[in-house]
């Protein structure tokens, strides 16, 4: 594993180097990432924007803490889901009504001193964001809450999750945190501020998936156009949790506005299996539980 920090393109012996272990089933060469602007070429075909997105906060309640930083990347696509440019790049710092925490600053590395006197333009956010088709953030189920009580054009929005939306172990990668899957694409970065996480979810969506011969935008596209199923086991009793838990069911406390229960996400094919699997294991009986259909338009955000 080469983890230089000379630059390889700058020293023609590194690069050669890297090149001959790269070759040689006995060594993983790892390059730092250097963030770049073109990818396929589009040849005319026509293309999609989308956007990359990353916030930093105060915590983690969309309700009490507050958003410090906003970072987008806009980017260009084509039907396949192969990436072809970056198209803009946006990133502003928000000045919150309380000191951040120390924890914070020591997570993000932003201090109470680089927020200072900042605001981010609603308006600026809005027209970035307006003809994006998708926005994608490495874990929607946060930032897509803290967007939409920002900014109101992320709630009209299709978003999706490449955190998990798609299944990187079964494409070969240690796990889906952002480290992982860039270390798998045969990058590391040094990430200091949401837009270093930006580029490099970048790269890692433009890296084509070894076993398909398609980039890995593609999965998540596909499975992002998809419809998802909602069960929840309301009423559930309290000694079978483990149960619902060993499924796959997550806990909602009811804070949020949503039912105090477990639920599950499920494709819109294992709809009836899982109603099945609620009667004769949970309740032990007839029951209709309450079913949600999601898709991109509300899948993560704080109103599903």
């Amino acid at each position: 594993m080469l983890q230089d920090d000379l630059s390889l393109q700058d020293n023609p012996s590194l690069a050669a180097m890297a090149d001959t272990l790269a070759r040689s089933t006995d060594y993983r060469v790892l390059r730092r990432l250097i963030p770049r602007t073109e990818f396929a070429p589009a040849n005319g075909q026509p293309t999609r924007s989308g956007i990359l997105l990353d916030v930093e906060t105060t915590g983690l309640d969309q309700v009490r803490d507050e958003v410090i930083e906003l970072a987008m990347i806009k980017f260009d696509y084509l039907p396949d889901g192969s990436i072809t440019r970056v198209a803009d790049i946006f990133t502003a710092f928000n000045e919150p009504s309380r000191p951040i925490p120390p924890e914070i600053t020591e997570l993000t590395g932003i201090t109470d001193e680089i927020v200072a006197g900042h605001r981010i333009d609603p308006d600026a956010v809005a027209a970035f964001a307006d003809d994006a088709v998708i926005v994608i953030a490495h874990n929607a189920g946060f930032d897509r809450k803290f967007s939409e009580c920002y900014w109101p054009v992320f709630q009209h929005k299709a978003w999706g999750c490449s955190a998990t939306e798609v299944d990187w172990r079964k494409h070969g990668f240690d796990g889906s945190r952002l480290g992982y899957l860039l270390a798998g694409a045969g990058f590391f970065h040094q990430a200091h501020r949401a837009i270093d996480d930006c580029h490099a979810l970048l790269e890692i969506l433009a890296f084509e998936l070894p076993d398909l011969g398609a980039p890995a935008l593609a999965v998540l596209l596909e499975r992002a156009r998809k419809k998802t199923m909602r069960v929840w086991a309301e009423q559930s009793p309290f000694d079978l949790k483990d149960e619902l838990k060993r499924r796959g069911y997550r806990w909602s406390d009811g804070s949020d506005g949503r039912p105090k229960s477990w639920y599950i996400d499920v494709e819109e094919s294992k709809e009836a299996s899982e109603i099945e699997f609620l009667r004769k294991t949970i309740y032990m009986r007839d029951v209709e539980p309450r079913v949600q259909a999601l898709s991109a338009m509300s899948r993560f955000s704080v109103r599903a």
